[in-house]
């Protein structure tokens, strides 16, 4: 096999890993990417030796994407629309790119090649937490933790169909930044909730 034909094998590999992770998620296995690939097994390895060879060749770009959109997130001046910007951003790729997800949470144990950006990343949202609470724009208390604690919640979210998952995704991401933001002076409670100056204790 001529090295340009090489070439061409290596990125049409990395291109249909790149849609196969992003689908169905970073544990597919080996010999499956290789069939969608057309190629041998065999092939996959002479290019990729180790599992992790692949996963990184297909991550790298897309890590470095999602930390050009932190970056812009960064860039923004409003600090409310900054952090529903990187929440909807992580919303959109459990949609379209769960295997990255996986990367920057940490939950899978191909992100550990990626721990550098994964605490730039945990940095970044720090700093726009502290924005917003500076701006009055979250609810007292609100920490970091509280809005990983949003990753995890639109990670974690299954649905019955993949055709069901972008209206439920959604719906979960406005659900969850309104239990994050601060109450504007004058805004009614939400419907069904008990404002804190009428609540009644129990008895």
């Amino acid at each position: 096999m001529s090295r340009v034909d090489a070439e061409r094998n290596r990125r049409h590999l990395v291109t249909v890993a790149r849609g196969a992770f992003a689908a169905d998620g970073l544990d597919l296995p080996t010999r499956e990417i290789a069939r969608r690939a057309g190629l041998g097994v065999a092939t996959v390895y002479r290019h990729f030796p180790a599992r992790a060879d692949l996963l990184d060749a297909v991550l790298a770009d897309q890590v470095a994407a999602c930390e050009a959109d932190l970056a812009g997130a960064l860039a923004e001046r409003d600090p409310w629309r900054a952090i529903s910007r990187v929440v909807r951003g992580f919303a959109e790729r459990q949609v379209s790119d769960r295997g990255l997800n996986e990367v920057i949470l940490g939950t899978h144990a191909a992100g550990a090649a990626f721990a550098g950006q994964r605490r730039a990343h945990a940095g970044a949202v720090a700093g726009l937490v502290e924005r917003a609470h500076a701006a009055g724009q979250l609810r007292a208390g609100v920490t970091v933790g509280d809005v990983r604690l949003v990753f995890f919640a639109i990670a974690s979210l299954r649905v019955s169909s993949p055709e069901a998952l972008p209206a439920a995704i959604r719906r979960l991401t406005d659900t969850l930044l309104a239990g994050l933001r601060a109450a504007a002076p004058g805004d009614a409670p939400a419907h069904g909730a008990v404002s804190p100056r009428t609540a009644v204790a129990p008895a």
